[in-house]
């Protein structure tokens, strides 16, 4: 979720080195990721020369830009999609947010900000990224979510919890997504079926 903030005054570490692990992860998944469409390729290179700038650029105090890691969540029937209406912007965008001192990978940080922001337990979440997406946010008064984009898989009969960041949760056909829309959230529709489609995590026909 686009421009997520977090109180107190030690949500937001300006130690680089608190982020050395979530930084090499993140190097290794995306030189190692082949890209769902030329966007993403373009997105990812974008991404991987801002990684270059070390720790730092996990972190949301990197005001030139910073990776993010967010979710499609679709339910066990790969039938519906959890989508959130924010409550900063108003428009109804994935889950997903800041990467966190407690994240050791993308993947975590991408699955604890589904679940936090569901209320639901036991999602499964592919490894692979299904996008990655280069977008203008106002952390830090102006800067760039380099946000990297993961496929999640909901048990059966998930209920969700509205959290406080969100006006309102709602699961939707994956051909008839609400509006106002954020953009690049209906990019990640294809290819969360196909990850989906093609892993273990799916766990109905």
């Amino acid at each position: 979720m686009p421009d997520t903030a977090i109180p107190g005054p030690t949500a937001h570490p300006t130690d680089a080195a608190t982020y050395t692990a979530l930084h090499a992860d993140a190097t290794a998944l995306l030189g190692d990721w082949q890209p769902t469409s030329p966007d993403a390729a373009r997105a990812r290179d974008r991404t991987l020369r801002l990684l270059d700038a070390g720790p730092i650029a996990m972190s949301r105090q990197h005001r030139p830009g910073h990776i993010t890691a967010s979710a499609l969540v679709l339910d066990a029937t790969g039938s519906r999609v959890l989508l959130c209406l924010h409550g900063k912007f108003g428009r109804w965008v994935q889950l997903g947010g800041h990467c966190e001192p407690v994240d050791q990978t993308l993947v975590a940080a991408a699955l604890r900000e589904a679940t936090e922001e569901s209320g639901i337990a036991d999602l499964r979440i592919d490894p692979v990224p299904i996008d990655v997406d280069v977008h203008p946010v106002q952390c830090q008064g102006g800067s760039l979510h380099h946000d990297v984009r993961f496929a999640v898989l909901a048990p059966p009969g998930a209920v969700e919890q509205v959290s406080d960041e969100a006006e309102e949760l709602g699961w939707f056909p994956p051909d008839n997504l609400p509006e106002p829309l954020a953009g690049g959230t209906v990019q990640l529709v294809a290819p969360a079926l196909a990850a989906l489609r093609r892993s273990p995590l799916r766990l109905a026909p």
